[in-house]
């Protein structure tokens, strides 16, 4: 039987409620269990996700859609299975709120649950085996199961932690598990929300030399602050074989689908790796086998991350005092702040507060 609650948030109709027309109203969430928690939400971090998903960019989307999916709140209820936390608590959710975790799950027992074939996102979605839908952080309150969020270090204040939930964990996973650290050089595509966390962590990991490659160096002293070398400008005539074979490993947050990667492959070292995180919404054009043969290079993709990676990312972040580049912006002010960033103006990530 579908909940009879209702919570309170700013809902997309249509695809043009990207243009700044999300509804302030009420909808259902899901049944109350014993292993869920509910939150009175503070903070939601803007993602280019909720972009992507309010214009049926990534396909059609069922709307009616509550966005968000980077959330910070303080549990209000808490089922009787949930002995992780207490009411009070401020936890933050991410971009996957459920999986099956089952024993017997190969996905969730070796710490790939996004890659689970059960997984529910944390909006446009239902969750698995019921008609309940999935809504996210663009809201006054959030109901989530408690296996999904996560306790937040005292150290990080919520504008900071709340962008950490997707954008962080996004570029985090991939550079722990292609071996950022000592001893490599690191390179970032793209400087935006998600590649200002790739040089921020890429950096706390320890890695030699990260590098900024974007089109120009126009904003080359925030990569220099975020602890850079620089910026490797990709509109300069031969920029690929001036950084021919540099690179141990490149993420790549791009959401341009006629990127140069043969470029981006070219500038590896042989057994180097290129992870990409962004999705463009169009394919990239036809691309060969060639280079990946002649230079021994991998090409990957990567989707959020562990539990147990999103929980070291937070304390990873807590103790080497990784700061977050945000702008925050009261919630009611959400349809002003969309077309700000659909126009690229955030810096690097806007974050609503209620």
């Amino acid at each position: 039987m579908p909940s009879t609650d209702q919570f309170t948030g700013w809902v997309g109709l249509d695809a043009k409620s990207v243009e700044g027309n999300l509804v302030k109203t009420t909808f259902n969430p899901k049944v109350f269990t014993d292993d869920d928690i509910d939150i009175k939400i503070t903070h939601s971090g803007m993602c280019a996700s909720d972009l992507h998903t309010l214009r049926s960019g990534w396909g059609p989307t069922s709307y009616p859609v509550v966005v968000g999916h980077e959330i910070i709140g303080i549990i209000t209820r808490k089922g009787k299975n949930v002995t992780q936390f207490e009411i009070g608590d401020r936890v933050g959710v991410g971009a996957q709120c459920a999986s099956c975790l089952r024993d017997d799950c190969y996905e969730c027992t070796h710490d790939n649950e996004p890659y689970c074939a059960e997984s529910t996102f944390t909006y446009n979605d239902k969750f698995t085996g019921t008609d309940d839908v999935a809504y996210g952080g663009y809201a006054l309150e959030g109901r989530y199961p408690a296996s999904f969020a996560f306790k937040i270090p005292d150290a990080l204040p919520s504008e900071v932690a709340a962008p950490m939930m997707c954008g962080g964990i996004t570029v985090y996973s991939p550079l722990k598990r292609n071996g950022a650290g000592p001893g490599k050089t690191v390179g970032i595509v793209g400087i935006g929300g998600l590649g200002h966390f790739g040089l921020l962590f890429a950096k706390a990991l320890g890695s030699d030399k990260v590098y900024a490659i974007s089109r120009s160096k126009a904003k080359e002293a925030d990569v220099v602050a975020m602890g850079a070398e620089g910026i490797i400008a990709t509109q300069e005539p031969g920029w690929a074989k001036d950084w021919s074979r540099k690179f141990d490993l490149i993420v790549s947050t791009a959401n341009n689908s006629n990127m140069p990667l043969g470029d981006y492959l070219s500038i590896l070292k042989p057994g180097g790796s290129f992870v990409q995180v962004g999705l463009p919404e169009e394919p990239i054009p036809q691309f060969g086998f060639t280079p990946l043969v002649l230079r021994n290079v991998s090409l990957l993709g990567s989707l959020l991350g562990s539990r147990s990676e999103i929980a070291e990312m937070l304390e990873t972040s807590a103790t080497k005092g990784i700061k977050s580049w945000v702008q925050t912006y009261p919630m009611e002010e959400v349809n002003e702040v969309l077309k700000l960033m659909d126009a690229g103006k955030a810096k690097y990530r806007f974050v609503l507060c209620n």
